[in-house]
C-alpha cells in the first residue's frame, strides 16, 4: 500500500488533484465549466484518471474485470444515463469525442506509431497469417450461438442475424448501422426497427468483450505458455521478435513530428475512402490508413527517425490519454439504458456464447498458423467482438496489450467489412 503521499493520480500529487477535481466539480454544478475541448478535455482527463484509479486498486474488478478499462466506460455510461453529470456536460464531452475528432485523433496515434514502431519482418509475416484467424473467430463465433439458439429455442437464422452477425460486425457506424441496411434490402423492414434489435448485442458482445480482454490477461499469467505477453508471433527467429528499442527524444519537436506524421496518415485514408466511394466501394477511412502506414513500413519509405517520432507520440497518447478516452466512450458511444432493457439471462447467455466461440475460433486457429493463442484471441476473436475503434482500445487496455493495437484495427476494419458482405449473402439465406 503506497502512503497518501505517495499517491499520484492523472500525474498530480493527491493533494493538488483533489484541488483541481474540486474546482472542476464546482464549475460543472455552477454551469460554468468551458465548453468546446477545454471543457470536455479537462472533465475527461480529470476524472477517466479517477475512474481509472478505482478500477485499478479494486481487487476483483482489476483481477477479472479488466481493472479502470471498465470502469471508465461503465462509470462514464452511468453518469449519463442518470443524469449525475450535467446534460451539458455529457454533451460538450460527446460532441468532443465524435465532431471534434478526439477519437480519431487518438486511433490515428496509436495505429501509425504501432506500425511504425514494429519490426518489419514481423509485420510482413504475421499478416499473412492474420485472415485464417479472424475466420476461425467468425465461424465459431456463428456455429455456437446458431446451435445455442435452437437449445433456447430460437431459430438458427434468428440467433445469427440478430446476435451473432451484429457482434461480429465492427461496432455501430461500420457494423449494425450499415448490417440493418442490409437486412432492409433483403426483408423488406425499416432499418430503424432491424436496429433495435441489433444494438443491444452490439452493446453487450463489446461489455463481454472487454471482461474477456481482463479474464485473457489473467489466464496468461496462469499458463503462461499460452502468451507472449503482447507479442503475437510464436519464433524462435530473434530477428522476427517485437524490438524493445529505447525511443530517441532529441526535442519537443520529435511530438509535433509525431502529430504530423499520425494525423496524415488518417487524412490519407480518408481521402482514397472518398475516392473509392465514388466506385460504389464503402470502406472505412481507419482500413485505408491502415494499409498505407503498412505498406510504407514494409517497404521502408519513412526514415527510421520519422518512424521514431510517431512511436515517440503514440507512447506519449497512450499513457496519458486512454483513460480520458475511456471515460468519453463511456459517455459519447455507451448506452446504459439499451444494455439494461435487453438484459435477460436467455440473451446474455447467446451474446456470451458469441463472444466465447470468437475466442475458440482465433485462439485454435492461432495456434495452427503460429500465433500465441491468447494474443490471438485478443486480436482476431475479441477485437472482432468489440464496438470498433472504441471497443479496440477497451480490450487492448483491459488486457494490457496495447500495442496489438494494429491487428485489433485489422480485425474491426477489415474484418468488418467481411462481415457485412457475409450478411449481405447469408439474410436472404435464411429468412427467404
Amino acid at each position: 500500500m503506497k502512503s497518501i503521499r505517495e499517491i499520484k493520480i492523472a500525474g498530480l500529487d493527491l493533494k493538488w488533484f483533489v484541488i483541481v477535481a474540486a474546482a472542476v466539480i464546482a464549475c460543472c454544478v455552477l454551469g460554468v465549466l468551458p465548453s468546446g475541448m477545454v471543457g470536455a478535455f479537462l472533465f475527461l482527463m480529470i476524472f477517466g484518471a479517477l475512474l481509472n484509479q478505482i478500477g485499478n486498486v479494486t481487487p476483483f474488478v482489476k483481477t477479472f474485470l479488466g481493472g479502470g478499462a471498465i470502469v471508465c466506460i461503465f462509470g462514464g455510461a452511468a453518469l449519463t444515463y442518470w443524469n449525475i453529470i450535467p446534460a451539458e456536460v455529457s454533451e460538450n464531452c460527446s460532441t468532443f469525442m465524435k465532431s471534434a475528432g478526439f477519437l480519431d485523433f487518438y486511433i490515428s496515434a496509436l495505429i501509425t506509431g504501432s506500425i511504425l514502431g514494429m519490426n518489419r519482418k514481423l509485420l510482413i509475416k504475421a499478416a499473412i497469417r492474420y485472415l485464417p484467424c479472424i475466420i476461425g473467430a467468425v465461424a465459431a463465433a456463428l456455429g455456437l450461438v446458431a446451435l445455442f439458439g435452437n437449445i433456447f429455442g430460437m431459430s438458427a437464422g434468428e440467433s445469427v442475424a440478430y446476435i451473432g452477425i451484429p457482434i461480429m460486425g465492427g461496432g455501430m457506424g461500420a457494423g449494425a448501422v450499415p448490417i440493418a441496411k442490409v437486412f432492409e434490402g433483403a426483408l423488406n423492414i425499416p432499418s430503424e426497427t432491424i436496429l433495435s434489435r441489433l444494438v443491444p448485442a452490439v452493446a453487450l458482445g463489446n461489455a463481454l468483450a472487454i471482461v474477456f480482454g481482463g479474464l485473457l490477461d489473467k489466464l496468461g499469467k496462469v499458463f503462461p505458455k499460452l502468451t507472449g505477453n503482447g507479442q503475437l508471433v510464436m519464433t524462435k527467429d530473434d530477428s522476427l521478435k517485437e524490438e524493445k528499442k529505447e525511443l530517441n527524444v532529441k526535442g519537443i519537436e520529435n511530438y509535433a513530428v509525431g502529430v504530423i506524421i499520425s494525423t496524415a496518415f488518417f487524412a490519407f485514408g480518408s481521402l482514397v475512402s472518398a475516392l473509392v466511394a465514388k466506385l460504389g466501394l464503402d470502406i472505412h477511412p481507419y482500413a485505408w490508413m491502415i494499409i498505407s502506414v503498412a505498406v510504407v513500413k514494409c517497404l521502408g519509405i519513412i526514415p527510421e527517425h520519422y518512424e521514431n517520432d510517431a512511436a515517440l507520440w503514440y507512447s506519449f497518447v497512450s499513457k496519458n490519454w486512454t483513460a480520458a478516452l475511456m471515460l468519453g466512450i463511456g459517455i459519447a458511444y455507451t448506452d446504459m439504458g439499451q444494455i439494461i432493457e435487453a438484459f435477460s439471462p436467455m440473451y446474455l447467455v447467446l451474446v456470451f456464447i458469441v463472444v466465447l466461440g470468437a475466442v475458440i475460433g482465433s485462439g485454435l486457429i492461432g495456434r495452427l498458423v503460429g500465433f500465441y493463442p491468447i494474443e490471438a484471441a485478443i486480436t482476431a476473436g475479441l477485437c472482432m467482438a468489440n464496438m470498433g475503434g472504441t471497443g479496440d482500445v477497451a480490450v487492448l487496455m483491459a488486457a494490457k496489450r496495447m500495442e496489438l493495437m494494429p491487428f485489433a484495427q485489422i480485425s474491426s476494419r477489415l474484418g468488418g467489412a467481411f462481415i457485412i458482405l457475409m450478411a449481405s449473402v447469408l439474410v436472404p439465406i435464411f429468412f427467404r
